[in-house]
């Protein structure tokens, strides 16, 4: 089901639909993402892009989420990119966690409503390129995803430039909307 970005009510058919285990699309403030709750939407998420093994990245509300993952705080040097779209790959006692602070105020007041992270990815299949066009998000995912949030056509935008933190100096494994200067990741 398709619903204009403007109509009255979305946060709470948002909050509805996610808080029910929905998987939905809607603009991440980058690209559209493909977004669902953690971690009970994986293995739909996987099936809808037709993804193997590799993981999510995790909208959360806002720094103070940090300890629900026992990762470290954020660098000073970077702390100042958050809220905003940058992915950082935190390492864990499991592995690693990749987190991202949305600077979109409604999608961090949705996040702190449900009170748990959202997966998010692009929405394209795997291997392809991400969609920008609405008409064509409709086109490819509208009838296997529970709410299509329509923002118009998103042409140029880039998704999150991703930090992996495991490392010194810190590396950045995909460059995207934002530039971080080489001194922020030494």
């Amino acid at each position: 089901m398709k619903i204009d970005a403007a109509e009255p009510g979305l946060a709470e058919r948002l909050a509805d639909s996610l808080s029910a285990g929905g998987v939905v699309i809607m603009p991440c403030d980058t690209i559209y993402g493909i977004v669902g709750p953690a971690p009970a939407s994986q293995d739909r998420i996987r099936e809808l892009k037709g993804r193997g093994e590799k993981s999510f990245l995790q909208l959360i509300a806002g720094p103070h989420w940090l300890p629900r993952f026992a990762v470290p705080a954020v660098p000073d040097r970077l702390s100042g990119y958050w809220p905003g779209p940058l992915t950082l790959i935190f390492p864990t006692g499991q592995g690693s966690v990749a987190l991202r602070v949305p600077a979109d105020p409604r999608l961090r007041l949705l996040l702190e409503k449900l009170d748990r992270p959202l997966y998010s990815t692009s929405v394209n299949r795997s291997g392809y390129p991400a969609l920008w066009r609405i008409a064509d998000i409709l086109g490819e995912f509208e009838t296997v995803v529970d709410l299509v949030v329509d923002a118009g056509d998103l042409p140029g935008r880039l998704p999150s430039t991703i930090v992996d933190l495991s490392q010194r100096p810190f590396r950045v494994l995909r460059q995207g909307a934002l530039s971080i200067p080489p001194e922020a990741l030494r």
